[in-house]
């Protein structure tokens, strides 16, 4: 592959980045005009099988995930000497690049970063992924002042063994020892980003690399320097053992909104966002969009694509929506080429790879991430480490390292097909009677089109660490773009015990979520 190949179908605007492992274009989709990142692999590391799975590896994996708080992929597309993913832009910037720029974000705006990211993880976690590389490089916010998770190029499936990957500063203690992966090291991992955000410093600091670990494995968690609100928070998110943290990103984000209403009151989501948006748009000159070349058409949030696998005609066979990440960096939006301490992303300039010796249940001794090809900085462990992705994001069935079976050439579609309809939930207003019981919600959302839309309430209750569904209510809106999705009258639901605990957990039928909205509520069975 040469940087004059381009996807068929798309004309580059101009780059996004570029690393030692390939670049990053924004591009224009010729029939629609809709914009994309496409990520193309560099021509040499093509030719190595363990990158080129890997690269593989990380669409298959991502095609799992459809998540609002995820960024997709459009198309994958592979010929005998190239591969290159096409992507969902975000116009924004990396939670890095604000903090760089700004410093602390205050507590509001850190736990609205960290409940939409970790939306993002709990979709991963659902589908038995942990990410492994959660940071504020990998946090994308846009003028809005949402958030989305990017880039699980070291992701690995639940349980997966291996050798220790991450990026130091943010690794759990027994992530550093390659032990099994599981959702608990992203929750360390974004609480950790968390205190950052709030304190305007990373947790712990080190020039050595053994001496951060020692940090992360036995210092103090520095609780203090954070506000009172959610310094248990922190203590319980970045726990030394695992086993005391939150099971998967569901559970944490159920924490969060009960430490945050009761911290900053019941409109501390809106203060968040409102916050992050007014620094994100002091970085506007940084979003992809920015660019004088780049404004003249649509950005696009949800085409359906193809996954293309062929030889020197190009084989095509139809797949659903795929999705892959992406980062964009603290400077010029780079994606997943942002220089600093980075693990290992497809694209990547001065990374750091974090490998370590084998956990005892791996007896292979293989690590589980795709080094750089750019050599490492000084203090990282040796760079020729052999890479193997069979312990990384393989599909959860066949053998992940023979490619996709491709059928007879056929003619490329021309067209792709119209974007589904999403929407967008403004902030509800949730009042819960637990001496009745019953729920009140008033609130209203979005819509990109008038098309028939299903929004379906479910409450749930907790008994114990189980959650069991007693109460529920659907709406169903169409023919506007902007709706009142109040339930005046309530949900009314039952109790299975005393002394419970309670949620709201909304969904749309185009897949889009909001809350979960909890309040603690105690039964007198008398």
């Amino acid at each position: 592959m040469t940087d004059t190949w381009m996807v068929q179908g798309y004309t580059e605007v101009r780059e996004l980045g570029r690393g030692g492992a390939g670049r990053v274009v924004l591009a224009t989709h010729d029939v629609t005009g809709v914009r994309v990142a496409i990520k193309y692999l560099a021509a040499e590391l093509c030719g190595q099988k363990d990158f080129l799975l890997a690269f593989r590896g990380e669409a298959r994996l991502l095609a799992e995930l459809t998540a609002p708080n995820v960024v997709r992929l459009f198309e994958y597309v592979e010929t005998d000497h190239s591969a290159a993913i096409v992507m969902e832009l975000v116009d924004g910037v990396a939670l890095r690049a604000l903090l760089k720029e700004h410093g602390a974000t205050g507590p509001e705006a850190a736990l609205y970063v960290l409940k939409g990211s970790l939306l993002g993880l709990a979709a991963a976690h659902a589908a038995g992924v942990v990410h492994r590389d959660y940071k504020p490089e990998n946090v994308l916010i846009d003028a809005a002042g949402n958030s989305k998770l990017a880039d699980f190029g070291i992701s690995a499936r639940t349980g997966a063994t291996g050798v220790a990957a991450g990026t130091p500063s943010y690794m759990a203690p027994e992530q550093w020892k390659g032990k099994p992966a599981s959702p608990r090291t992203d929750i360390y991992a974004a609480t950790a980003t968390f205190f950052e955000c709030v304190v305007g410093r990373k947790p712990y600091a080190a020039d050595v690399q053994a001496a951060m670990q020692l940090q992360h494995e036995q210092a103090p968690i520095p609780v203090d320097d954070a506000p009172e609100p959610v310094r248990a928070l922190i203590r319980k998110g970045m726990a030394k053992d695992p086993l005391q943290r939150p099971a998967d990103a569901a559970e944490f984000v159920a924490e969060l909104d009960a430490v945050a209403t009761a911290g900053y009151g019941p409109g501390w989501e809106e203060k968040g966002r409102n916050k992050l948006a007014e620094r994100a748009a002091l970085l506007a000159l940084l979003f992809p969009l920015a660019g004088p070349e780049a404004n003249s058409s649509a950005v696009g949030t949800t085409v359906l694509g193809k996954t293309v696998v062929g030889g020197p005609k190009r084989a095509w066979f139809a797949a659903g929506a795929i999705v892959l990440l992406i980062v964009v960096g603290g400077g010029a939006a780079g994606y997943a080429l942002s220089a600093g301490e980075t693990t290992t992303p497809p694209l990547g300039s001065g990374e750091t790879v974090v490998t370590g010796p084998p956990s005892p249940g791996d007896p292979t001794g293989t690590p589980g991430a795709t080094p750089s090809a750019t050599p490492t900085p000084s203090g990282s462990p040796s760079p020729d480490a052999t890479p193997d992705p069979t312990t990384g994001p393989n599909p959860p069935t066949g053998n992940p390292n023979k490619p996709p079976t491709a059928g007879p050439p056929t003619k490329p579609p021309t067209t792709p097909p119209a974007p589904p309809t999403t929407v967008t939930f403004n902030p509800l207003t949730v009042v819960w009677n637990c001496s009745t019981p019953n729920v009140v919600i008033r609130g209203t959302m979005a819509a990109s089109d008038a098309k028939a839309v299903t929004i379906t309430y479910t409450v749930q209750v907790r008994t114990g660490r189980t959650w069991s569904t007693t109460g529920s209510a659907t709406l169903n809106r169409s023919g506007s773009t902007k709706y009142d999705i109040g339930v005046p009258n309530g949900i009314g639901f039952k109790w299975p015990a005393a002394q419970t605990n309670v949620r709201l957990l909304v969904s749309s039928s185009t897949g889009e979520t909001a809350g979960p909205y909890t309040n603690d509520c105690t039964i007198i069975i008398g």
